[in-house]
């Protein structure tokens, strides 16, 4: 339920996630920053302790971290449907644009001004930096978690790889359970789920089912579908750190075996880094380029539901069992290590790669402070300030 006290429904959730989903550039960072703005500071639907736990049980959790995020976001706001409203609206954009790209069989990605995309990634940049500024005053309040937060930080610059984020996590959190105590609103904050045990111990058993019962059903069925979901099922399942690591597995399945050719494949990548939304969502394109059957539009939308069908049963499966394990004491002293471990990495994430890949040169620099200054100062909203963002970098564009 709403922390605002107005009737929750499906088609609220989303229409406020379908302007995410068009307005959302700079990858699973800089989404958890748009949603933190809007559903915590602006429509203030969930408190911070609840969103930065939503957060770090997602970082555990196989599939797109900031997809899982919205879907439980959506999930508290109006149930059920409310989980695959706020899935539909994120998603549904870039999936489509990315369907028509396939079915126009182009491979020039310069049909996006240059200047336009670069100008969409800093301010991208700039939303990251403040929610790194606002997450940091809230859950580093003393020098124990500072002292975890930087450390997160460094072990992630210093070894990118996931298993340094992992290790981070799971050691703040031992730190957190052993030293730190919980503060004052820890057991306070709410975090209804609107799903009953049953419901997610059916959801944990369907994706245990399906990530046993595909193989088999594609090495016994004629055709090539079924072994198609189960590739798109399977990566969807196993991989952890999101977008940028699932598409290597998905080109090491589709690749070798014929169904795409490498150069299709490549432009794909590449598109899906010039979309908002999910990079989960460059499914879409696959399915779509891969031709008969089923290609084209049914194609995209079957392997699109088979990568992201995981995350949704994971995130239904696991969050009324953590309703019940957030409220023992050691879980949520070690909730506050986890929390400024997350910082960390967000600290890590906001230089390497969103500045790194993102600040080339001194108007680079200059757009993201002035960015900075609309989203801090002046109060305007992420969306506006993306906007604006957007049409500065295609101005620059044209006069360099």
């Amino acid at each position: 339920m709403s922390m605002t006290g107005t009737v929750p429904s499906a088609r609220e959730v989303f229409l406020v996630f379908l302007r995410l989903g068009l307005t959302s550039f700079g990858g699973p960072i800089a989404h958890l920053a748009y949603f933190r703005e809007e559903f915590v500071v602006r429509r203030q639907w969930l408190p911070e302790h609840s969103y930065m736990e939503l957060v770090s049980l997602c970082q555990f959790l196989p599939g797109p971290a900031s997809s899982q995020v919205g879907m439980a976001v959506g999930l508290w706001r109006a149930g059920m449907g409310g989980a695959v409203a706020a899935w539909a609206g994120f998603t549904l954009p870039s999936a489509l644009a990315l369907v028509l790209l396939a079915q126009a069989i182009t491979h020039e990605l310069a049909v996006v001004p240059p200047g336009l995309l670069q100008g969409l990634k800093v301010v991208a940049v700039a939303v990251v930096a403040q929610a790194v500024w606002g997450m940091a005053r809230r859950f580093c309040p003393d020098a124990p978690r500072l002292t975890l937060m930087v450390a997160a930080a460094c072990l992630s610059l210093l070894a990118p790889a996931l298993a340094g984020q992992y290790i981070a996590l799971v050691a703040a959190g031992l730190v957190g359970a052993r030293y730190l105590k919980p503060g004052p609103d820890a057991h306070t904050d709410p975090l209804p789920t609107l799903v009953t045990r049953r419901t997610a111990g059916l959801c944990l058993a369907l994706f245990l089912a399906l990530l046993a019962g595909l193989p088999v059903a594609a090495s016994l069925l004629p055709g090539e579908t079924i072994a198609r979901v189960d590739a798109f099922y399977r990566a969807g399942s196993l991989v952890f750190g999101g977008g940028h690591v699932v598409l290597p597995l998905l080109q090491a399945e589709l690749v070798p075996s014929g169904w795409l050719a490498e150069d299709r494949f490549l432009a794909g990548y590449g598109a899906a880094q010039a979309v908002p939304g999910p990079l989960f969502s460059v499914a879409a394109y696959l399915g779509a380029a891969m031709g008969s059957p089923p290609g084209g539009w049914l194609g995209g939308l079957v392997c699109l539901a088979a990568l992201f069908a995981p995350a949704f049963l994971l995130i239904i499966g696991a969050l009324p069992f953590w309703q019940s394990l957030r409220h023992r004491a050691r879980i949520q002293s070690a909730l506050c290590g986890v929390n400024a471990a997350v910082v960390g990495l967000l600290v890590a994430a906001l230089y390497q790669p969103l500045w790194t890949a993102t600040v080339h040169q001194p108007r680079d620099a200059a757009l993201v402070l002035l960015a900075l200054l609309a989203l801090a100062v002046w109060r305007l909203s992420p969306w506006q300030v993306v906007c604006a963002g957007g049409l500065a970098g295609w101005a620059l564009g044209q006069v360099a």
